[in-house]
C-alpha cells in the first residue's frame, strides 16, 4: 500500500480536472451573459469529452478510473491491482484501496465544482433561473421518470464501462487510462450524443454528486433546491452499470476479443 497516497492524489486531481472542465462548459452554454450561451447540447458533449481528456492526462499514475461506476465495474471484472504498473504506482486491490480511489473521485469533483463556480461567480449572480444554475453542477431528467431515468444511465455507464474493459485487455493495466486519452474523449462525446438526451448522462457517481453537495453548501445567489429527490439516480445507475459491465465482460469480451 505504499503507492495509495499517490494513486488517491492522482485521482483527486484527475477527477478534479474533469469537473472543472465539464461543469464549466455547462456553465458557459448555460448561464446569463456568457459568450457561450446558448451553444447547445452538442457543445456540452465535446466539452465534456475533451474534459475527460484533461482529467485523464493528468492521472495515469492511478489508471484515470475518475469514477466510481469504473473503480466497481473493474472490481466486478477480477481486478487484483490499480494503478499503473509502468510508474511503479500499482495498489493490491481491497476495501481499503476501493474506498481510497471513491472518496479521492468524491473529493476532487466538489473541488472541481467549486473552481467553476469561482470562475464563472458573476454569471451566477446575474443569472435569473435556479434551474439553469443547478444544471451546471448537476445532471437532472428530461422527462421525470426515476425508473426510466435508472435504466438510462444503466445503459449509458456500461458502455463507458465495457468499453474500457474491453481496451484494457489489450493494453496496459485498468480504468481510462488503458484507452489513451484521445479514444476515451471520444468515448464519451459519443455516449452523450447518443444517450445524453434523457438524463443529461452522468455516467458517474461522483462527478454528479460531489458538485450536487457544492450546490447546496456553496453561497449561490438565488440558487434555489438541489433536487436531492432525484440525486440517487445518478449514483445507483451508474453504479449498476458499471457492476453490470464487469460481469458481461467476463463472458463475452473472452469471446469477442
Amino acid at each position: 500500500m505504499d503507492n495509495l497516497g499517490i494513486v488517491f492524489l492522482s485521482e483527486l486531481v484527475g477527477t478534479a480536472m474533469l469537473v472543472l472542465l465539464g461543469c464549466g462548459v455547462v456553465a458557459n452554454v448555460a448561464l446569463a451573459k456568457n459568450k457561450g450561451l446558448g451553444g447547445g447540447f452538442l457543445m456540452v458533449n465535446i466539452g465534456w469529452g475533451l474534459a475527460v481528456f484533461a482529467g485523464v492526462i493528468v492521472s495515469y499514475a492511478s489508471g484515470a478510473h475518475l469514477n466510481p461506476a469504473v473503480t466497481v465495474g473493474l472490481v466486478a471484472n477480477g481486478a487484483t491491482e490499480f494503478g499503473n504498473a509502468a510508474l511503479g504506482t500499482t495498489v493490491a486491490v481491497s476495501a481499503v484501496s476501493v474506498l481510497a480511489y471513491i472518496a479521492a473521485q468524491l473529493i476532487g469533483a466538489m473541488l472541481g465544482a467549486t473552481f467553476v463556480w469561482l470562475a464563472y461567480k458573476q454569471h451566477f449572480d446575474g443569472e435569473p433561473d435556479a434551474a439553469n444554475k443547478l444544471g451546471v453542477f448537476s445532471t437532472g431528467p428530461a422527462i421525470r421518470s426515476y425508473g426510466w431515468n435508472l435504466v438510462t444511465e444503466i445503459i449509458g455507464t456500461f458502455v463507458l464501462v465495457f468499453v474500457v474493459i474491453g481496451f484494457g485487455r489489450n493494453g496496459d493495466g485498468g480504468g481510462l487510462a488503458a484507452l489513451g486519452a484521445l479514444p476515451v474523449a471520444l468515448l464519451v462525446i459519443g455516449i452523450g450524443a447518443s444517450l445524453g438526451g434523457p438524463t443529461g448522462y452522468a455516467i458517474n457517481p461522483a462527478r454528479d454528486l460531489g458538485p450536487r453537495i457544492m450546490h447546496a453548501v456553496l453561497p449561490i445567489k438565488g440558487k434555489g433546491g438541489s433536487d436531492w429527490s432525484y440525486s440517487w439516480v445518478p449514483v445507483v445507475g451508474p453504479l449498476l452499470g458499471g457492476l453490470i459491465a464487469g460481469w458481461s465482460a467476463l463472458v463475452l469480451l473472452p469471446i469477442l476479443t
